[in-house]
């Protein structure tokens, strides 16, 4: 499955705004909507919550915009869904949604049961749930991969239809591929001209060692209609300024 996205220009970066499909571009929308269908074909009849991770090869490919879009979509097409942001490292679903960023992920894994789930409901939609990061644990990879987090997953996976979890980039940390074993599939995006062959080798290799299935791709960032896959020039610089790290707290 390989879908293209064009966002809208001019919308401020990090804003609910800029960040649900309705205030996209129609070729926006419509795209998220075929990634919806899909998923449907792709995601196992059998499997009564999918669990789909989306992550990229690197920082910057719009990973984060598209769990928060693709988790809207499903919502709005009737189903139960709940957005996970698992990025914590470098967490932005609360900041891209407005909301605060704690309690979230990090607080079930302590204390599922003095967490309300009501408390996570959207305002945009009775059946959308967004689960921001929580407060930034010092050893990620370790909670992510976690028996806790397998059972967080089965709890909540008998209360929704879907859950969308936004993950780290595989390229940059191994979080992604920690949590590998607990999800149904990954949605690895791909933003044209700016990932470069080589990162997406290397991605694709490392999911491939951990034994994850690929649902599919987004291309991202596409300037023309018809795009193109497999032609990638040579990425542009990635920005260190907000690594990912142990004590890294900034929102990418």
């Amino acid at each position: 499955m390989m879908i293209k996205k064009k966002s809208r220009k001019n919308i401020p970066a990090g804003s609910t705004e800029g960040t649900l499909h309705k205030n996209l571009e129609f070729t926006a929308i419509e795209q998220y909507k075929l990634l919806r269908t899909n998923l449907s074909f792709t995601v196992p009849a059998d499997v009564k919550c999918p669990i789909i991770g989306v992550t990229s090869s690197i920082r910057g490919e719009g990973k984060s915009t598209t769990a928060v879009n693709l988790s809207y979509v499903l919502a709005e097409n009737g189903k139960k869904v709940l957005l996970v942001d698992a990025d914590l490292r470098i967490p932005s679903i609360a900041k891209k949604m407005e909301m605060n960023s704690s309690p979230g992920l990090t607080d079930f894994l302590m204390d599922y049961e003095s967490q309300q789930l009501s408390v996570f409901k959207s305002k945009l939609l009775d059946n959308w749930y967004i689960l921001p990061s929580g407060n930034l644990p010092p050893n990620p990879s370790e909670l992510l991969g976690s028996r806790r987090m397998e059972q967080i997953f089965g709890i909540l996976s008998e209360k929704f239809d879907y859950i969308i979890v936004d993950l780290p980039p595989v390229n940059i940390v191994s979080d992604a591929l920690a949590i590998s074993n607990f999800i149904t599939g990954l949605v690895v995006v791909i933003r044209q001209e700016y990932t470069s062959r080589k990162e997406l080798e290397h991605c694709f290799r490392q999911i491939k060692l951990s034994n994850v299935k690929v649902l599919g791709c987004v291309l991202n960032g596409s300037r023309n209609e018809k795009g193109s896959y497999g032609r990638y020039k040579k990425y542009y610089k990635y920005y260190k300024s907000q690594p990912y790290g142990e004590n890294s707290k900034s929102n990418s």
